[in-house]
């Protein structure tokens, strides 16, 4: 039928846009029929603006995951979102924002052509270590868990751990699969640390924090201030007056050798500087919460003094 999709290649091309979150390959234009005249010439109009080398976004809109399809499409076939790119798509950690470079993983031997991708080569990816979001090629949840034990802060990566937990995106069998599969994988042993620790609930800080200030205003203590600076460190909660700090420790990695070390260290540079430092464990919040009342009120009552 003349004027249908099938036969105007512009509007094969506003098709693709949209399934592609707002962008689309110089290959793939060439594909529904376009020119590279009108490619270009489009390109000085303004219509097409160029994203990565071969890679254009169409149209002014910026769709929300568009950086992450057009390093994709840069990357080309088999490659796939990674590390913190695609925690962030799974919601395990924060987005990391439009400055810090897209993740990819792939398996062919590639260079990054832009500041905006980051680039990580496997000499595999298991069928079942990818899968698709939104569109997007991205490693799984317990794929995502393994290359993040290799890059992430021990913190961030109990919290990453603890919110795949609560969105119920934690099988330990896949992971377990995978570490049996990669046994010199970067942080193997740190990702097993923290399954070992899961005994219990885990809490993300942001939840551990919500918990303990609803404890606080439900028996009328008062309230402290929370991450906040106390000689260079940030700490949970403080109490300036009473000069009385109390750290969270709602969550599983703080049973390391390395963490314990450096949380005492911290503590002890707290104490030196005059103040009380009152730790609370996950187990406090969740299983002793009248018993860590009483001793919060004998805390704040021991340091206001007479």
């Amino acid at each position: 039928m003349t004027g249908s999709l099938d036969s105007d290649p512009v509007a094969q091309l506003k098709a693709l846009a949209l399934r592609q979150h707002g962008v689309v390959s110089r290959s793939q234009m060439l594909g529904v029929g376009l020119s590279g005249h009108w490619i270009d010439r489009h390109l000085k109009k303004g219509w097409l603006e160029l994203v990565h080398r071969g890679v254009y976004r169409v149209g002014p809109v910026v769709a929300p995951h568009q950086r992450e399809m057009a390093a994709l499409l840069a990357c080309g076939a088999g490659a796939v979102l990674s590390h913190r790119s695609a925690a962030a798509l799974w919601e395990i950690v924060p987005h990391p924002g439009a400055r810090v470079p897209v993740a990819v993983s792939t398996t062919r031997n590639l260079r990054s052509r832009s500041s905006g991708i980051r680039i990580y080569r496997f000499r595999s990816l298991g069928r079942d270590e990818v899968t698709s979001l939104g569109g997007l090629q991205l490693t799984t949840p317990a794929r995502t868990l393994l290359d993040l034990s290799g890059t992430l802060p021990s913190r961030d990566l109990e919290q990453a751990v603890a919110r795949a937990d609560r969105r119920r995106l934690l099988h330990r069998s896949r992971l377990e699969l995978l570490l049996a599969r990669y046994p010199r994988r970067p942080g193997r042993s740190r990702i097993r640390t923290v399954l070992a620790s899961m005994d219990g609930p885990i809490l993300t800080r942001s939840e551990a924090e919500e918990r303990f200030i609803s404890l606080i205003r439900k028996v009328g203590l008062p309230l402290p201030q929370t991450n906040v600076l106390v000689n260079g460190f940030e700490v949970d909660a403080l109490w300036q007056e009473e000069r009385l700090i109390a750290e969270i420790d709602g969550f599983a990695f703080h049973s390391t050798r390395v963490v314990f070390e450096k949380d005492r260290h911290r503590d002890g540079v707290l104490t030196a500087a005059g103040y009380r430092v009152l730790r609370i464990t996950w187990r406090q919040l969740t299983e002793e919460s009248e018993t860590l009342l009483v001793q919060l009120a004998q805390a704040l009552i021991i340091s206001r003094g007479p």
